[in-house]
């Protein structure tokens, strides 16, 4: 059975690296969210997002400013 689709919040980045050192950051940090492949609806540079809740934009934004990470994007994608 698949599971339901969520609309989630979905951030792109321009390269792998960025990708990674998102997971890294997020891990450290105890922050929301998965690495997924990216959504077929939206296209990106890498090929890899961060997937986590709506709820969460603030505190990923924070986050990234914190380490230094910039987004390509960020998206609302039914997941």
């Amino acid at each position: 059975m698949m599971r339901k689709k969520e609309l989630k919040l979905v951030l792109t980045f321009h390269t792998t690296a960025d990708a990674m050192a998102m997971e890294k950051a997020c891990k450290e940090q105890n922050a929301p969210g998965r690495l997924i492949p990216v959504p077929r609806a939206i296209s990106a540079g890498c090929g890899l997002a961060w997937c986590a809740g709506l709820d969460t934009r603030h505190i990923l934004k924070q986050l990234m400013d914190r380490v230094g990470i910039e987004e390509q994007d960020m998206h609302e994608c039914m997941i």
